[in-house]
């Protein structure tokens, strides 16, 4: 049985909780949470899409303050790291540095020199950590990168993603609005879409972004593209200055040479494959979420089992200097290559 612990009890670490506590043959053992309140807190509704865990047996759990302490008497086979991004890096490094398996949400870290800071220190302890880009898991997104990558319908000529919502306002101290703290609206909500291009086409050669900006001078909307050596058209749009009203949306539409794969919660089927004759067709997609897909992955990976590399240190560090890019040709406005 794996013993697994949660620091930072958030939305994500609700969510976190729910699938490891769904998984066979693990055991959520310790909560780290630096709030006094945090079972009184937990009980509030927050998060822009899926459902936390309501009810979190807090008497089953070792409930700690201090993540070192965690880490030291936890005896814990992994963590979930769900902490505010800024502290990715030095977080993940405790604790693989403590013989701990990390499965790390995305963005990797704030900036490439600490992701590099993360992969050094996985390499030194022999440790799995892995970033939680669950995109890449997501049952539609992974049958579209299947659909891709078997050239079935020939080559892509063009591609766009969307992901838009109302501002991330129900932190505690709303750090997801701290761009020192978050990232902001391009690393915590755009770099999904921008992870997720990498997956598909490969690091662009440069981008072209154009952004808009909140009241406060943050980045609130942005729409990029990504270059490659290619004709193609590749484009993603995200931003987080939708009413609260509209929700949250994610969508793409991938045009290929024989077929269109079209993914889109406001239609209805919301994934379907539209072939040069004949009808749409919907293909067959796991049933599980992307969250739990990732968890599950991680979970395998940490207990030796080969698994297929959905997800590298490498390539979440590049989705990090790729939306680096797109914040400096948003800035500049004009083309900017990835280095």
């Amino acid at each position: 049985m794996l013993r697994v612990g949660i620091a930072g009890l958030g939305f994500m670490g609700r969510i976190h909780y729910k699938y490891w506590k769904a998984l066979e043959g693990a055991d959520v053992a310790a909560i780290c949470d630096a709030n006094p309140n945090i079972e009184e807190d937990v009980k509030r509704t927050v998060g822009n899409i899926g459902d936390a865990e309501d009810a979190i047996d807090f008497a089953s759990l070792q409930l700690y303050t201090d993540f070192e302490k965690m880490l030291s008497d936890g005896k814990l086979d992994a963590i979930s790291l769900t902490l505010p991004t800024y502290l990715h890096a030095d977080y993940s490094a405790k604790a693989l540095a403590a013989g701990v398996n990390v499965l790390c949400e995305k963005p990797m870290a704030l900036n490439a020199q600490d992701c590099e800071r993360m992969v050094d220190e996985a390499k030194r302890s022999g440790k799995v950590l892995q970033i939680g880009h669950c995109v890449r898991f997501w049952p539609e997104y992974a049958k579209a990168k299947e659909i891709v990558d078997s050239g079935e319908y020939g080559k892509v000529i063009a591609a766009t993603f969307q992901r838009l919502g109302a501002p991330p306002t129900w932190s505690i101290d709303n750090w997801f609005l701290d761009e020192k703290r978050s990232g902001g609206m391009t690393l915590d909500l755009h770099i999904h879409d921008t992870d997720f291009v990498q997956y598909l086409f490969g690091r662009p050669s440069a981008v072209c972004s154009f952004a808009a900006k909140g009241a406060g001078g943050a980045l609130v909307h942005i729409v990029t593209q990504y270059l490659y050596d290619d004709d193609k058209v590749v484009t993603a749009e995200g931003g987080w200055a939708m009413m609260p009203a509209f929700g949250f949306e994610m969508s793409f539409n991938i045009v290929m040479e024989k077929a269109t794969i079209v993914y889109d919660l406001t239609r209805e089927p919301a994934f379907k494959v539209c072939p040069a004759e004949g009808e749409a067709i919907t293909p067959e997609v796991e049933k599980e979420d992307g969250w739990f897909l990732q968890i599950a992955h991680f979970a395998k990976a940490i207990q030796g089992e080969k698994v297929k590399p959905i997800t590298t240190l490498e390539e979440s560090r590049d989705s990090v200097k790729i939306v680096a890019a797109e914040k400096e040709s948003a800035r500049k406005k004009e083309k900017v290559w990835i280095a």
